[in-house]
């Protein structure tokens, strides 16, 4: 299991993504959300999208690659 965070600013392309708290590309404290324990990104993505549904969520290319998307 691994703690996710969702980004509070939007991505160029219009994304909030969420990273592991392993991530060299995690914001600051300031600039997160934390979204919970899981054991991969499909499940922390689809709680970030439950939370703000009104977010395009995607996953961090480096860390949660298998849920990155655009």
């Amino acid at each position: 299991m691994e703690s996710y965070y969702l980004n509070n600013h939007q991505q160029t392309n219009g994304d909030y993504e969420v990273h592991t708290s392993s991530c060299k590309y995690l914001p600051s404290i300031a600039n997160r959300s934390y979204l919970g324990l899981f054991s991969n990104c499909k499940d922390a993505v689809q709680a970030a999208k439950r939370l703000y549904p009104s977010r395009k969520i995607d996953g961090c290319y480096y860390c949660c690659n298998p849920c990155h998307t655009s």
